[in-house]
């Protein structure tokens, strides 16, 4: 099977390549992703505003902007239908544990910045977890399993 002629599907295919994330602070965005998520940072282009990269396992990116104009949560509470993306995890628990061991609590509040929404029957058929960065981008956690 083929796409436009002469590209096999696979050249034509869409596939996501990085996400950008606003920041007020790329210090404080640069320590959660790097120290909290554990996240490995990689090398940026000198483009003319501050940022970092940070790569996913599988060859994607995150990437930190910093920008005036940019659209922030601001005082936002954690809502699992705003605007988010998702970390694919193997274990619901031990990333529970995880996100716990880093002073995230499902018993917080959800106006609080270390709240975390569980949802372990989820009905997506796979167990999910949210949590906020410092700038209260939402980030979610998708598992196989709940083991």
């Amino acid at each position: 099977m083929t796409g436009k002629p002469g590209y096999p599907v696979s050249m034509v295919a869409p596939c996501l390549q990085h996400v950008l994330v606003a920041t007020r602070d790329l210090d404080r965005s640069r320590h959660f992703y790097r120290d909290v998520l554990e996240l490995r940072e990689v090398a940026r282009p000198a483009f003319r505003f501050p940022g970092a990269w940070f790569q996913f396992g599988g060859g994607q990116h995150l990437h930190l902007a910093v920008y005036e104009k940019a659209t922030l949560r601001e005082d936002k509470p954690l809502d699992t239908t705003d605007v988010h993306f998702a970390l694919g995890m193997s274990s619901y628990t031990k990333t529970v544990a995880w996100l716990r061991a880093k002073g995230f609590d499902e018993n917080l509040p959800r106006s609080d910045a270390r709240s975390m929404a569980l949802r372990p029957d989820s009905i997506v058929g796979r167990p999910q977890i949210y949590i906020m960065d410092p700038d209260r981008n939402i980030v979610e956690f998708i598992c196989d399993a709940v083991d």
